[in-house]
């Protein structure tokens, strides 16, 4: 397994979730949605983090997201990494967005430099070795806290965080249950991990 080649989010509302997306990305080949009522409360356990060249343009897309009826979770700010800040779509999705450069270098615009998918783990390492078995090499380990893949060739990059951290960065309580509501299509077949997160081959859903 090499790659991601789309996340599946699942929706109560699918003309609605339609609406919501429609309004903030120019366009998303790598997002997708489906109509779902399966119980869900609290942290769903991942955020999706979208990286973008300068603050014009991490304020740009979550403008277009509060427009469209996101919540602010973090307000976008500086910090000591770059300029950022942490919105939840309608449907539940926890959405950062964030940049490495704290001054802007020209007009904002809707480009997303890297999409990154980031996992909740209750624990990391054994996370990490059911990915690492899957095919997928360690670009970054931060021991038990922190772990990011080389997925070069994919349009989402993947990240494993310790669950409580993740969700401390995105701004919301760490308790939740059921449905994470997300399923991932990548090149590595059908499977669940060991946090309940499902993937399914992408090759069953060609572009």
């Amino acid at each position: 397994m090499a790659s991601i080649e789309f996340v599946t989010l699942e929706v109560a509302d699918l003309a609605a979730a339609d609406g919501f997306y429609a309004a903030v990305f120019d366009s998303a080949k790598w997002l997708r949605l489906q109509a779902s009522a399966a119980p869900t409360t609290g942290f769903r356990g991942f955020t999706l983090s979208l990286i973008v060249s300068q603050p014009a343009t991490v304020n740009g897309l979550i403008g277009a997201a509060l427009d469209a009826g996101a919540t602010a979770l973090k307000p976008a700010a500086k910090s000591l990494w770059g300029y950022g800040g942490v919105v939840q779509a309608p449907d539940g999705t926890i959405w950062t967005v964030a940049s490495s450069a704290k001054k802007d270098t020209g007009p904002a615009t809707r480009e997303i430099d890297e999409v990154v998918l980031q996992l909740g783990a209750e624990d990391v390492a054994a996370s990490r070795q059911f990915y690492v078995e899957r095919g997928l090499a360690v670009a970054k380990s931060y021991g038990r806290r922190y772990v990011e893949f080389a997925t070069a060739s994919s349009p989402v990059k993947l990240s494993l965080y310790k669950r409580r951290s993740l969700a401390k960065v995105a701004g919301i309580a760490p308790d939740g249950t059921g449905s994470h509501r997300l399923v991932i299509g990548g090149d590595g077949g059908a499977f669940t991990d060991p946090d309940g997160f499902v993937w399914e081959s992408a090759t069953r859903h060609p572009r």
